[in-house]
């Protein structure tokens, strides 16, 4: 009897060390939607970008982001914006097959209780007007608020406008994407998206000739209700 109540004693040490022993499950992390969480494996740094190879789970990935320090076999967490195929680089002299164009990249995770909500946006973001600039459009040319205006009778017309680069991003579909901003306004338009295969930089005075283009869709979000393309830049 005795022997049968120390099994019965041994028996439940057993059960209940089984139990305080079993590994407690992993916290979640509550990542927002279309948050990737991912490890850097290589990274090319060139002037306006960074290029990083990432592995998620098993699957290997390129990405581009803004350019920045990344450490290589650091966890990081990005929301993609714009895929892109058979995508060259013609300062890194290479083509990536497929790459992904990043605006959050980040080492902290991105959760759905604190989303960065400007990042889920997917696609092309509200332009902000730069305060202090005023620039006289040049002789020939118009200004961004005549151009807006006047969209319609400028449609498939060259046009010459000039103004100050407020934002830059270089080889991208292969081509330049300036914004300019000459201090006019109509009716809250104040932005021009430039395309070009020339090259500037942010708060240059610059004037550029193109061809006007509405309602021009470049996919994930892109519409440009009016864009100058395939523009040069003009002494």
């Amino acid at each position: 009897m005795k022997i049968k109540f120390n099994f019965f004693i041994l028996l439940f040490c057993v059960i209940a060390l089984s139990i305080g022993c079993k590994p407690k499950p992993k916290a979640t992390e509550n990542l927002a939607p279309n948050v990737h969480k991912v490890v850097a494996k290589e990274v090319i740094q060139a002037s306006g970008y960074t290029y990083v190879r990432v592995l998620e789970d098993s699957k290997e990935n390129w990405i581009a982001i803004t350019k920045q320090a990344v450490e290589i076999d650091k966890s990081y967490y990005y929301m993609p914006n714009i895929e892109m195929s058979n995508f060259e680089s013609k300062e890194l002299k290479r083509t990536f097959p497929t790459i992904i164009f990043v605006d959050k990249f980040t080492d902290q995770p991105i959760t759905a209780n604190k989303p960065d909500m400007s990042s889920m946006m997917s696609g092309k973001k509200a332009a902000v007007a730069k305060e202090g600039i005023k620039v006289e459009p040049v002789k020939g040319g118009i200004t961004i608020a005549e151009l807006y205006t006047n969209k319609d009778s400028y449609s498939g017309k060259s046009v010459k406008i000039r103004g100050e680069v407020v934002k830059y991003n270089g080889e991208i579909m292969g081509k330049n994407w300036v914004h300019l901003q000459d201090g006019t306004n109509s009716n809250g338009s104040f932005d021009i998206t430039i395309t070009t295969n020339d090259v500037t930089k942010v708060g240059d005075v610059v004037t550029f000739e193109g061809t006007v283009a509405l309602k021009k869709d470049f996919g994930a979000g892109y519409l440009y209700e009016v864009i100058v393309e395939n523009s040069k830049l003009i002494p």
